[in-house]
């Protein structure tokens, strides 16, 4: 079997293109578009709150994108996502990048909501790249252990508006 090649420029702005393709179907509530940037049995675990969500295959991604459609104050939210470091191979790779989240009511200065980062799992499947795992943190925990008393993680109390209904 052949060893993969190298990440081209074109897979790296292929990569860089699906960050921004999940973010614009996330932030328009456009589910369709967001479930199409997974693989069929993609994962996404959100380890923001006291309990980490977990949304395995493309049914429960589909869930996780509509939650998200239907909380009432979640239209105007904006996620911005830039640092992307990406290491792999022409075939699959691993990406992070720093994310953040505004809230843009009414007049400025809008609401910072988030701050943190993805870690990605990504495989090219026909020639399109696509999520196999997304993990959503905060910037906390593991990423800030070589700052001496830093390095645990402290989730957030979850607001009753992002209660997941079943």
């Amino acid at each position: 079997m052949p060893k993969p090649k190298r990440l081209t420029v074109a897979d790296r702005i292929a990569i860089n293109d699906l960050l921004a393709e999940y973010a614009w179907a996330l932030d328009t509530g456009d589910v369709n578009r967001l479930v199409a940037c997974f693989t069929p049995d993609a994962t996404v675990i959100e380890e923001v709150f006291e309990d980490a969500d977990r949304w395995e295959g493309r049914a429960n991604i589909r869930r996780f994108a509509e939650h998200y459609r239907n909380v009432p104050d979640f239209p105007g939210r904006q996620h911005h996502v830039s640092q992307l470091v990406v290491q792999g191979h022409s075939k699959s790779c691993s990406a992070r990048s720093f994310a953040f989240v505004t809230e843009c009511h009414g007049e400025p200065p809008y609401t910072l909501r988030f701050a943190g980062y993805y870690q990605d799992q990504l495989v090219k499947a026909r020639n399109r790249w696509l999520f196999r795992q997304r993990i959503i943190r905060l910037w906390d925990g593991e990423v800030l252990a070589r700052f001496p008393g830093r390095g645990q993680r402290t989730p957030r109390k979850r607001p009753p508006e992002l209660r997941i209904k079943n």
